[in-house]
C-alpha cells in the first residue's frame, strides 16, 4: 500500500532539514511542498491553523508538526532504522540533545 506522505518545508530551515533526513534514513518517499514564508499555501495554513510554521509532515491526511514531534512520529510508525537507540538513558540523552541543538537556533 502507497502511503501519502508531505512533506511542507523551506529549503533553508534546520527544522526542515532534521525531518529531511530522517526520511531519507528511514527511506520513506515523500513529497516535499516548498513554502514561502511571506506568502503560505492555503494547505499549509489549513493544516495548521494556529502557528503556521513549518516543518509539518502530513501521513495520509493527518498533519503533525513540530520537528521533535514529527522525528518521534516517524521513528514510532515506521519502524525500520530507528533514529534513537533502544537503552532509555541512550534515548533520554539523544533528546536531550535534540532540545539544546532545537532551541539553540
Amino acid at each position: 500500500m502507497e502511503e501519502e506522505v508531505k512533506l511542507f518545508r523551506t529549503w533553508s530551515s534546520p527544522y526542515s532539514l532534521r525531518v529531511v533526513c530522517a526520511l531519507k534514513l528511514k527511506g520513506i518517499e515523500h513529497e516535499a511542498i516548498y513554502e514561502d514564508l511571506s506568502n503560505k499555501s492555503p494547505s499549509l495554513v489549513k493544516h495548521n491553523p494556529v502557528h503556521k510554521k513549518i516543518p509539518m509532515l502530513v501521513h495520509t491526511g493527518k498533519p503533525v508538526r513540530e520537528s521533535p514531534v514529527i522525528l518521534e512520529y516517524l521513528d514510532e510508525t515506521w519502524k525500520q532504522t530507528p533514529l534513537l537507540a533502544e537503552d532509555p538513558y541512550q534515548k533520554a540523552m539523544a533528546r536531550f540533545l535534540g532540545q539544546i541543538w532545537c532551541y539553540s537556533q
